[in-house]
């Protein structure tokens, strides 16, 4: 056998005992007399010392070991000298009596420690050597972990795991697609799916109630920290449920998940309606780990002469406590940092609460002391409080005021790791408006049922539909979301014909769907889970590459075997395409 204990088992009650390990040189350190090589396997990390008197023809060996050379070494397990109480191994070595070269390496590119000198980029080109490094390990574990626990709740609960096809349909809502050429249909594509939507709702016709599925999904957007092209959902859908159905099942998986993985006891998990998130916090998906909430002063700051509050839709500020110190240097950094293009603040006005009880405005001249007052009042501003307060059309300034208040968070320290704040939101419009194409559009997708009191208005006011909808927040993050489905053909074709689709398109894009509702489904409902999202809010990061083993970068390449690439004539001419180059040369 190769080893008898991995480089991260043993411990000082194995002292005298002959082992063999095997993994990879971390580092060597030769003294001379001594040569020390630290051994790494994905467990850990074991010493082994090779003894220049004891064993010349060893010791020699070892001092040309060179970093990531594989080896296998056998030996005594000894106490060490000078012990290491950082590794879990510290209190022990390994006298080696034997070393096998298993293979040799290059130097690699950047060095495989915790804080590494590779750059992103150069670590997604070897990203089999970054995977080697201990936080890449600890985050592939998490996502282990998640993914064992989710299976085992929901079987738990009665789930049945069922695959769904990848090679299905393009559809024209949501996302762009990733297609396929059929070979053997001349012409015809497939697509991967974007969810298993219409196919987890089939299998709820299907009688089978309780369904879910950790599913690869594929979408062709712009990409960002949270985004790839191909990413996992925990996908369920249930039968003969309502909206608190779902959320009492999936909050429960949720808690679940955080005990068994993290060791965090989560409260119930409030909720907020999708218009009371966008009031107070200008986001659908807001971070409730710190207060801050929007104070609207329209009303107080209009009709006083200042034309930049008086043509504006909405007047809107936020109270940071404790900031009315900032310099004017601070203030106007700040004022810069809203009026980037991806803020889109044309400006910023501040007011500050002194701690000696006076008042400052950039607005002093239009403004008087009481008028500022009132606004603090409205603010729940105290001596030391700093109120800033951003102005224009209704939704571009909820939205960068709410980036502002994210950005006060980061500053201000309130945006803390490792503490969790989860929330639902209910309760969304069940469309939006396109000016542009001048139509509505699904915001969640065209099967989520309307609420059932809104029924009527889809007639009458479409644009005021709530939807039977529902997402799962924690820290600024939108971890799931999902709905109440349609189930009945005649408010399905409705529904196909408030978002523009002619019959005949509704039949060609979903008759499959629509015609399954007339055999008898029942009332369904469901939610999706970001797998790699979920692990990377678990684990307190941003971003979800380093939480799956092969990911993309921004520009959609995989960088390690430089994909997306060519492919032959000949292969083209088998999947029937021909390059426009091609045909204009011909």
């Amino acid at each position: 056998m190769y080893r008898t204990h991995t480089c991260g088992e043993l411990r000082i009650d194995h002292i005298g005992s002959m082992v063999k390990l095997a993994g990879w040189v971390q580092r060597s350190r030769d003294l001379g007399g001594m040569t020390f090589v630290d051994l790494r396997d994905r467990y850990g990390i074991t010493q082994l010392a090779f003894n220049m008197e004891e064993n010349a023809d060893l010791c020699e060996q070892a001092r040309k070991l060179g970093r990531e050379f594989v080896i296998q070494v056998e030996g005594e397990v000894i106490e060490r000298s000078s012990k290491n109480t950082q590794i879990p191994t510290g209190e022990v070595e390994i006298k080696i009596t034997g070393l096998n070269v298993l293979n040799g390496s290059k130097t690699p590119p950047f060095t495989i420690e915790d804080d590494t000198d590779g750059g992103d980029e150069l670590r997604m080109k070897y990203r089999y050597l970054d995977l080697r490094r201990n936080p890449l390990q600890a985050k592939m574990y998490l996502r282990h972990q998640l993914g064992i626990e989710a299976r085992k709740y929901l079987d738990s609960q009665g789930f049945f795991e069922i695959e769904t096809p990848f090679l299905i349909k393009s559809t024209p809502e949501g996302a762009r697609d990733f297609v396929v050429p059929s070979r053997m249909n001349a012409g015809e594509f497939y697509a991967l799916p974007q969810s298993p939507q219409t196919f987890k709702q089939l299998l709820m016709v299907s009688g089978y109630d309780r369904y879910f599925q950790i599913v690869r999904c594929f979408r062709d957007e712009d990409l960002r920290a949270d985004r790839q092209p191909e990413f996992t959902q925990i996908d369920c859908e249930m039968s003969f449920v309502e909206q608190e159905d779902i959320l009492q099942t999936f909050e429960g998986m949720t808690k679940h998940l955080f005990k068994m993985v993290k060791g965090i006891e989560l409260p119930d998990f409030p909720r907020m309606s999708y218009d009371e998130a966008m009031m107070y916090y200008g986001s659908d998906k807001p971070d409730v780990r710190f207060g801050m909430r929007f104070v609207d002063v329209t009303e107080k700051a209009q009709n006083k002469g200042f034309k930049v509050f008086d043509s504006a839709e909405a007047v809107l500020g936020i109270n940071a406590k404790g900031c009315a110190g900032y310099s004017r240097k601070d203030i106007d950094k700040l004022t810069d940092w809203v009026k980037r293009p991806q803020i889109g603040a044309k400006g910023m006005v501040w007011v500050k609460f002194n701690e000696d009880g006076t008042i400052k405005s950039a607005v002093d001249k239009f403004y008087s002391e009481e008028d500022l007052r009132e606004w603090g009042t409205l603010a729940d501003a105290e001596p030391g409080d700093l109120l800033l307060i951003l102005s224009g059309d209704l939704n571009k300034t909820r939205k960068a005021l709410g980036e502002l208040r994210l950005e006060m968070g980061n500053r201000l320290g309130l945006r803390k790791r490792g503490e969790f704040a989860p929330l639902w939101v209910i309760d969304f419009p069940l469309l939006e408006w396109d000016e542009e194409t001048a139509r509505f559009y699904a915001m969640h997708h065209p099967f989520t049922s309307p609420k059932q009191e809104d029924f009527a208005k889809l007639d009458s006011d479409p644009g005021s539909v709530r939807a039977n909808a529902y997402d799962l927040v924690m820290n600024g993050v939108e971890l799931g979301g999902g709905s109440i489905r349609i189930h009945n053909r005649d408010l399905q074709k409705r529904m196909f014909e408030v978002l523009g689709f002619s019959d005949e398109e509704a039949q060609k894009q979903f008759g499959f769907l629509m015609n399954a509702f007339e055999y008898g489904a029942p009332p369904h409902g469901g939610i999706a889970f970001g797998f790699d999202r979920f692990a990377a809010v678990t684990g307190g990061d941003d971003s979800i590459r380093d939480y799956i083993a092969f990911p993309k970068n921004n520009a959609g390449r995989d960088m390690m075997i430089d994909s997306p690439a060519t492919i032959s004539d000949e292969q083209l001419e088998e999947l029937h395409i021909r390059l426009a180059e091609k045909e204009k040369s011909e």
